[in-house]
C-alpha cells in the first residue's frame, strides 16, 4: 500500500504553475559618475585660509551691513590695490574689472569667496607671466598674506621744489601773515576779520576801547 503522503501532486497542479507569468524585477537606478576629487597641497590649503581672513576682512571694509562672506566689487579693487596684485602694468584696473564681472554669477552685485579664489587664479596668471599656475597663485597669497585695509591718512604739504616756499607760514607778509600764529597754526575767523569788543559801559555802544586808538594816529 503506497503511503499518501509520498503522492505526486495532480496534474492540474503542475500545468497552473507553469501558466503563471514571471515577475521582472525593475534594475536598479545607474549610479552617478565618479570624479577624482582635488586636494590641494598642504602649502596652498594654508595659504587659502590666510587668503580667507583677508578677503572677510576687506569685505566688511566700509559695509556695516556686510557678514564678510560676499565682496562688492569696490572692496574687490580696493583689496587687489592694497595688496599689490593690481600694479597699474601687468594687472590694471581694468583687469580687475573684467575678472570680477566674469566670475561673480549673473545679474549678481557680489562674489563668494569661492568666486573670488577663481578671480585670484585668473589673476595670477597675468601678474606673474614667469610662473606656472600654481605658483603664481602662491605668490598672490603671499602679497595678500595679513594686509588690512588701508584708511586714507591726512594729506601731507608737499615739500618740493618751490611749493616749500608757500607753505611755510613764517614768510608770510601783511594780511596772510595775521591768519596765522607763531607756531604756523591758523587762527580761523579771528585770522581774517577784525573784531570788535561789544562790551560797552552804554547800552547798544559798540567799538570800546576803539576811540584811543583812532586818536593816536
Amino acid at each position: 500500500m503506497t503511503n499518501p503522503r509520498l503522492r505526486s501532486p495532480p496534474r492540474s497542479f503542475h500545468s497552473k504553475a507553469l501558466l503563471l507569468p514571471l515577475r521582472v524585477l525593475p534594475s536598479p537606478p545607474p549610479s552617478p559618475p565618479s570624479f577624482p576629487r582635488t586636494v590641494l597641497p598642504p602649502t596652498q590649503l594654508i595659504m587659502a585660509s590666510e587668503a580667507g581672513k583677508t578677503f572677510q576682512r576687506f569685505a566688511v571694509f566700509g559695509e556695516s551691513s556686510s557678514s564678510g562672506t560676499e565682496m562688492n566689487n569696490k572692496n574687490f579693487s580696493k583689496l587687489c590695490k592694497d595688496c599689490g596684485i593690481m600694479d597699474g602694468k601687468t594687472v590694471t584696473s581694468t583687469d580687475v574689472d573684467i575678472v570680477f564681472s566674469k566670475v561673480k554669477a549673473k545679474n549678481a552685485r557680489t562674489i563668494t569667496f569661492q568666486q573670488f579664489q577663481e578671480a585670484m587664479k585668473e589673476l595670477a596668471q597675468k601678474r606673474f607671466k614667469d610662473k606656472n599656475p600654481d605658483e603664481a597663485l602662491e605668490n598672490v597669497y603671499k602679497l595678500m598674506e595679513g594686509k588690512d585695509p588701508a584708511t586714507t591718512g591726512v594729506t601731507k604739504a608737499t615739500t618740493v621744489g618751490g611749493v616749500s616756499r608757500l607753505t611755510d607760514t613764517s614768510k608770510y607778509t601783511g594780511t596772510h601773515k595775521e591768519r596765522f600764529d607763531e607756531s604756523g597754526k591758523g587762527k580761523g575767523i579771528a585770522g581774517r576779520e577784525e573784531t570788535t569788543d561789544n562790551s560797552g559801559y552804554v547800552s547798544g555802544y559798540k567799538g570800546a576801547g576803539t576811540y584811543e586808538k583812532k586818536s593816536s594816529k
